[in-house]
């Protein structure tokens, strides 16, 4: 059998809401990372960037030969127009390789004061047409980051209109409004989730009163907790690769500056090994169960394809705002195995007999380690690991390597 013409991968960009995460996600197989400073991003409740920090993460990835952007998504008010040009140019001299957008006049603004930083136009955006990217294409902007409510048709059909990049959301949280456009936070609370503190008031669960009928509450329950009516489900497109692809899909993006590491590592390994699958096998990679079911081992809400092969009116998770996952987050490893060693750092509690999974970009992915012999820094032996943070000599002859992650399964 002749053996199939490799495809050309996309992009994996990941997302990290501090310098650690930035790390992992490099380390777990992401081309680019995305990010926020500590100002002008839509994720403002998440730990972010200083500006030194963002100026080194440039310097790492450029040295590991991926790329950086940093989002300036808000939609900015006047008193701000003159710190956000400085940030354009600070963005540009520290080497950042594109600014994610918004507001079209932070367009015209980073195009006039920092004329070499690329432009990348925010989902937020809500671009939906072929016009609308040839409007953007002729402001400067390089990539389009489409909105969620596209079918693959229409992306294919905005993909093969321009030589503008585009770039879909593949997986993570989404929102219920039209491409995350949401007033419900700033009503509900105070806090503008279009200036990056929405409290997320889309996951709550909700009772109903339909006043001209006395003003009396509805009954609408999933269950005794009530229901969800607003509460989207989590986007998993894994099994949709190759199709996106071949819609000309430049950049794959996963969704969660505000997840934890371990969702972060899992879900960016899952992505990685299925797009060099399918860069090798084709449309053959997505008959490998692995990839679906390592997305399970995080907490997520029910899975959808959202609108992707049409109007989808199964997009919002009735029956709670999360579920557990199938695994938890153990232990990080500091040290890799040496002479059959390796040093980790307890982040759940675990004990001697435990059978733990390693996950990694390695070929000790999957590899098991049965908890026997495991001391403190002192050497004392240890039995219950208990003490969060705690350093641990756990002896293995499973080759890890610093960054990888150990886990439970339930």
């Amino acid at each position: 059998m002749q053996k199939p013409e490799p495809m050309q991968k996309p992009e994996l960009l990941a997302p990290a809401g501090n310098f650690s995460k930035f790390l992992t996600a490099l380390y777990f197989g992401a081309d680019a990372v995305y990010i926020g400073g500590k100002d002008f991003s839509l994720r403002r409740l998440s730990e972010n960037f200083t500006d030194e920090e963002i100026a080194k993460a440039a310097r790492i990835a450029h040295e590991s030969h991926k790329k950086l952007y940093v989002t300036v998504n808000v939609f900015a008010r006047n008193e701000e127009l003159g710190r956000i040009g400085d940030y354009f140019e600070f963005l540009s001299s520290a080497g950042v390789d594109a600014a994610i957008i918004t507001d079209p006049g932070l367009v015209d603004i980073c195009r006039t004061r920092a004329p070499k930083l690329a432009m990348h136009l925010s989902t937020q955006a809500n671009t939906t047409n072929v016009a609308a990217v040839a409007f953007w294409q002729k402001q400067g902007v390089s990539r389009v980051i489409l909105a969620r409510e596209l079918s693959v048709k229409e992306i294919a059909e905005i993909s093969a209109s321009t030589d503008v990049e585009t770039e879909v959301f593949v997986h993570g949280a989404m929102c219920i409004s039209y491409s995350g456009r949401c007033l419900l936070s700033n009503y509900l609370s105070g806090r503008d989730a279009n200036r990056g503190e929405c409290v997320q008031a889309c996951r709550w669960c909700y009772d109903l009163r339909e006043h001209s009928k006395g003003g009396g509450w509805l009954t609408a329950e999933e269950d005794d907790r009530g229901t969800y009516i607003l509460n989207s489900k989590d986007l998993n497109m894994i099994g949709r690769i190759a199709e996106l692809a071949s819609a000309g899909v430049r950049s794959f993006k996963i969704e969660g500056r505000m997840k934890s590491e371990y969702y972060l590592a899992t879900v960016v390994n899952a992505y990685r090994r299925a797009i060099d699958d399918y860069a090798v096998r084709g449309a053959e990679y997505a008959k490998n169960p692995l990839y679906r079911e390592e997305l399970n081992n995080t907490a997520h809400r029910a899975f959808t394809e959202a609108y992707a092969f049409g109007p989808n009116p199964s997009t919002v998770s009735m029956d709670d705002s999360q579920t557990r996952g199938e695994a938890d987050f153990i232990a990080v490893v500091l040290e890799g195995t040496k002479d059959g060693t390796a040093i980790i750092e307890m982040r759940n509690r675990f004990a001697r007999g435990d059978v733990l999974e390693v996950l990694s970009p390695s070929s000790a992915f999957g590899s098991k380690i049965t908890v026997d012999v495991m001391t403190d820094e002192e050497g004392q032996p240890v039995e219950d690991a208990k003490l969060v943070q705690q350093r641990l000599r756990l002896k293995t002859d499973v080759p890890l390597a610093a960054g990888d992650i150990l886990r439970k399964r339930h």
